[in-house]
């Protein structure tokens, strides 16, 4: 089918060109689908240590605290200071007594640095901490 072109008095074309709209609009999907994978990868890359007794992890607490090698903390996936963990751990208890956390930390963070969220954690009134570990094979 041919394009017609409408012409005014003066001879100039009024008809809109989209062509050029579209190309530039699959430029920029093509640029977010590539794009997208690179922004959903996680935020904190962990390598947990290995046990013999270390159970496959079936139920997911609902009070997931991530511990990184620099000491990033991380509770359900948003990023927290210690203060702020110990807030969290009060509201929590405060809305379920029987809560636990369930505390994933790197193999090479420090004894250090658990302590001190295991203490933050249990000053805010959680007293049932579990340790977050991969089976060895």
């Amino acid at each position: 089918m041919a394009a017609r072109t409408q012409t005014d008095d003066n001879g100039s074309i009024v008809e809109i060109n989209v062509i050029p709209l579209v190309d530039i609009i699959l430029v920029v999907l093509i640029i977010f689908m590539v794009a997208a994978p690179l922004v959903m990868q996680p935020k904190i890359d962990i390598s947990l240590p290995k046990a013999s007794s270390a159970k496959d992890e079936k139920d997911k607490s609902p009070f997931r605290v991530v511990l990184g090698k620099k000491g990033e903390v991380f509770v359900n996936n948003n990023p927290v200071t210690i203060a702020g963990l110990q807030d969290e751990s009060k509201r929590l208890f405060g809305a379920n007594p029987e809560t636990a956390a369930l505390l994933v930390a790197d193999k090479d963070a420090t004894l250090e640095m658990v302590t001190e969220l295991v203490d933050a954690i249990k000053t805010g009134g959680v007293k049932k901490v579990a340790f977050s570990i991969q089976r060895k094979k």
